[in-house]
């Protein structure tokens, strides 16, 4: 079997899994978020924290439960980590630099999990186990209670309620995450991913020296974080470690992880607004683009140029030869159209225009499918885009979902758009401006700028992802990137809230001969569209400088 056609069944084998799940995973969260009933588990947590799960809350209330708790989460990580040489399990590893702990608290808090670390040089059992794994489960569940919020705000109406962002926040830990995560991490153990607290072991003898491994809970922090798209591996090669993946099955069971929730919640949303179809045409949005892109990367990746590329089957270099060109590809793709960050090849290996595919799939939004509820969230925002541009082309006011689309609502959708562009064009901006970043950078020229530029598009789309070559652990890169994140997090997360906030409080409008059907493929095609040309727009002269540059000069 030639390495194009292993791809290709791959891909289909992905497809065909992914299509088994969606309707019983979407109807189940439906019907977690719209229940009025707590489990005994849940009451004892509600209790513990002081919530009343029961009262219902307008956007300023639920928006401060989001930030309060993301708050808190930050300085216990944090704490965490400066106290860790004086914590059991430490491994004897030493406490964390101010800088680095920042911004690894806002990295896993953020559901970036950018690393400019070497998780297992730095990090004990204690810090992997009882901080980062925990803040991949919260992260995820904030993002899916958020993106809740704003389907109810199309729900509901005459009403600024929301529902109650602590009870959304435990109901998807507890009813969603832990369980399919448990069963994922099984699933790893039994595929070979090792999951133990052991200490660290000095591995053979080589030439001047030996090497050194230490064990950990690696297959339950690795369940997760392909789950909750977080995407920080245990070990610094992340899922190209044998530890975290270990084999080619491992390698797709981890893509469907990652991709599962982001499109089951469409299902939902079409559940909980009454409307299947309506759920339908984001999710025909969100798979166009994603097989546009992975047929476009393993076409870029595949592409014979020279003997050395005729003999590998393709672009091998930094590619995990367990994979293959196929599977790296494929995962490259999903990584990266999703907030996950997860790598099990080295984006800055790939030709250049396949790095550029990488990046590019962040500057979207990460919405096809996106993150565990950021992705619906995004989606939905640039559905409102859509409707408002197809309303001034026939120059009626502009409605989606029986909701009108006015001044109010439009306003708020191109605040989030503008806010993720922004801070990463004036980062990457200030990092090549300024004398001192730029010794970071490994490579000079087209693909130096690539390493900039890419960092700062990962951490504000909260990807996590790194293109390599850049080294991030610096006063600067550590305090600006993660305040990339936490920027690139809960801005957006301000303007989707009021949005549904305001649109919770309209009456329903009803069908007309002349409202735009967007339920429809041609619908799906404007969104398409519209995805794609403001984006074009916002980045296409930083990308100019930096993978199509470098892809047209190779």
């Amino acid at each position: 079997m030639g390495p194009v056609l292993a791809g290709i069944l791959q891909l289909l084998a992905l497809i065909g899994a992914l299509a088994l799940a969606y309707v019983p995973l979407g109807d189940y969260m439906a019907k977690v978020y719209s229940s009025d009933k707590h489990l005994r588990v849940e009451k004892w947590i509600y209790k513990g924290i002081g919530a009343n799960p029961n009262t219902e809350m307008r956007w300023p209330a639920y928006l401060r439960g989001v930030l309060a708790f993301s708050a808190v989460s930050v300085l216990f990580l944090y704490l965490l980590q400066r106290l860790q040489g004086s914590l059991p399990g430490s491994l004897g590893f030493s406490s964390i630099d101010p800088d680095q702990a920042f911004n690894t608290a806002a990295s896993f808090v953020s559901n970036t999990n950018w690393q400019s670390y070497y998780g297992e040089q730095a990090m004990g059992h204690v810090v992997q186990t009882g901080g980062l794994a925990v803040q991949n489960f919260l992260s995820a569940s904030v993002g899916i209670a958020v993106a809740v919020a704003l389907v109810r705000g199309f729900a509901r109406s005459r009403t600024g309620e929301l529902g109650n962002f602590w009870s959304d926040l435990v109901r998807g830990t507890v009813r969603i995450l832990l369980p399919i995560a448990v069963i994922a991490a099984i699933v790893l153990v039994a595929c070979g991913a090792i999951q133990n607290f052991s200490g660290i072991h000095e591995v053979g003898q080589f030439t001047g020296g030996s090497q050194q491994w230490n064990g950990g809970a690696v297959a339950s922090q690795e369940a997760i974080k392909e789950l909750g798209t977080n995407g920080g591996g245990y070990f610094n090669a992340n899922s190209a470690h044998p530890f975290e993946n270990p084999n080619a099955f491992s390698d797709l069971f981890e893509i469907f992880l990652l991709l599962l929730i982001p499109f089951a919640l469409t299902r939902t949303f079409g559940r909980m607004v009454g409307s299947l179809k309506q759920g339908y045409a984001i999710l025909a949005t969100m798979v166009t683009i994603w097989i546009g892109f992975t047929a476009l990367m393993m076409w870029t990746e595949f592409a014979h140029h020279g003997p050395a590329f005729d003999v590998a089957g393709g672009a091998m270099e930094g590619k995990e030869t367990r994979f293959g060109v196929g599977a790296s590809s494929i995962f490259a793709v999903a990584t990266t159209l999703t907030s996950t960050g997860a790598v099990n090849s080295f984006h800055s290996s790939f030709t250049g225009l396949g790095g550029g595919i990488t990046m590019l799939g962040m500057q979207l939004g990460e919405i096809a499918p996106g993150g565990t509820g950021s992705g619906l969230y995004g989606m939905l925002i640039m559905a409102i885009i859509a409707v408002f541009i197809a309303g001034l082309m026939v120059g009626r006011t502009p409605e989606y979902l029986g909701k009108k689309i006015g001044t109010r609502e439009i306003k708020f959708a191109a605040c989030y758009i503008l806010i993720t562009p922004a801070l990463v064009l004036v980062f990457t901006a200030a990092a090549m401006a300024l004398p001192t970043p730029g010794n970071s950078m490994t490579n000079s020229g087209a693909h130096g700028f690539s390493e900039i530029l890419y960092a700062y598009t990962s951490a504000s789309n909260n990807n996590g992802s790194a293109f390599a070559g850049l080294n991030a652990d610096t006063q600067w890169f550590n305090s600006t990137l993660g305040l990339a994140m936490l920027l690139g997090r809960f801005l957006p997360m301000v303007f989707v809230l009021a949005l549904a906030g305001s649109l919770a409080e309209q009456k329903p409008v009803p069908a007309t001969a002349g409202t735009l059907r967007t339920e429809k493929p041609l619908f799906t095609g404007l969104l398409v569209g519209a995805i794609l040309v403001i984006t074009g727009l916002t980045y296409f002269p930083a990308l100019a400088l930096g993978p199509l540059a470098e892809g047209l000069a190779s």
